[in-house]
């Protein structure tokens, strides 16, 4: 990611400010399907932004690593955590996902919501635990005009194909899966 790109970021989040709105819940193209999250495990929070995802799945008992290239993000996330109460159950650190995922062991779960990275998609996969689940939500041409950063229709099925699907669905530009490996 260019130097651009992370003070664009940085910029939007300064802007936004710190939040505690949706750290109770899970991300909207999740809720109706909270229970198929566990609640024992390591979780990784790819584009985890001001951490309300990696929050809502440390509040579940996973330990939880996000990641985000702005570090204003990474900053307000980790208040967050702590002002949840849930600090001790998340790491958060700043990474260039341009550059692939950083090493580490198999999750349980993969949160990567609002992010696409197709060149990650092979990564994504290898870094489950066997039974892992995989909650991914993206912006989609389905419903909406096409973009560089939108999935075409039935692009999450495909990408994730090897997994064994739990739900899926695409719609008014939005396109979103749950996988288990």
């Amino acid at each position: 990611m260019t130097s651009e790109d992370r003070r664009r970021w940085d910029e939007r989040y300064t802007s936004r400010g710190p939040t505690l709105v949706g750290a109770a819940e899970p991300p909207g193209a999740f809720a109706a399907h909270a229970e198929a999250f566990p609640t024992t495990g390591r979780a990784l929070d790819l584009a985890c932004g001001q951490g309300l995802g990696t929050v809502w799945l440390a509040r579940r008992g996973l330990y939880v690593w996000g990641l985000d290239v702005s570090p204003v993000a990474i900053a307000q996330a980790r208040d967050l955590a702590e002002r949840i109460g849930v600090g001790d159950h998340c790491r958060f650190d700043v990474v260039d996902l341009d550059e692939s995922l950083p090493a580490g062991p198999p999750v349980d779960v993969i949160l990567c919501h609002k992010f696409r990275d197709r060149r990650l998609d092979q990564a994504i996969i290898g870094r489950l635990a066997p039974g892992g689940l995989l909650a991914i939500a993206v912006l989609s041409e389905v419903g909406a005009a096409p973009g560089p950063f939108r999935a075409v229709a039935g692009e999450l099925p495909a990408a994730f194909g090897e997994l064994d699907l739990v739900a899926a669905g695409e719609g008014d530009g939005h396109a979103w899966l749950l996988a288990r490996a």
